[in-house]
């Protein structure tokens, strides 16, 4: 019996220091988790802080960028006034210069090497563009690029623009 007893208290004692050791263990295991879990606590406030940062520098951007586009929406709306009264400004010089006699297209000179309008010599920094219309050699002053359709001379775009209106 009482070796029964004896082996029963080892058996007891060593199941009670293995139950030490397994709390132990888990204190160790719970300590270790508490700290991850504060890092990560830590963690997630740095990432909504930094969060909050991006939010706020992207409301400024964005706060930024509508004021930039209604300062160019302001540039286009008076850049179109100017340019409808630019144009009034123009139509009214075209009215007041309608009574008046339009010379004739010169006729094309004989010397290839002089403007038809200005008379000026054509050289290597002096371009020579034929009139689409009546096919005068120009230089780059006395002609209109019409796009598309090439340059004329000042004297033909004026009549063709005072026929059109």
């Amino acid at each position: 019996l009482s070796q029964r007893l004896a082996s029963l208290a080892a058996a007891a004692w060593e199941e009670t220091w293995q139950s030490r050791q397994q709390l132990q263990a888990q204190r160790q295991e719970v300590a270790r988790l508490q700290e991850e879990l504060s890092r990560a606590r830590q963690d997630g406030e740095r990432w909504a802080s930094a969060l909050q940062r991006a939010q706020r520098e992207a409301l400024e951007r964005e706060a930024t960028r509508g004021a930039e586009q209604a300062r160019q929406q302001e540039l286009i709306r008076d850049m179109k006034e100017r340019l409808l009264e630019l144009l009034r400004e123009k139509d009214a010089l075209w009215q007041k210069t309608e009574g008046i006699d339009t010379p004739m297209p010169s006729p094309v000179p004989r010397d290839p090497g002089l403007c038809a309008r200005c008379h000026k010599d054509f050289r290597l920094l002096s371009r020579r563009y034929n009139c689409r219309l009546c096919q005068a050699k120009v230089c780059h002053t006395c002609s209109v690029d019409m796009g598309k359709q090439g340059r004329c001379c000042l004297i033909c775009y004026q009549q063709r623009h005072l026929q059109a209106t």
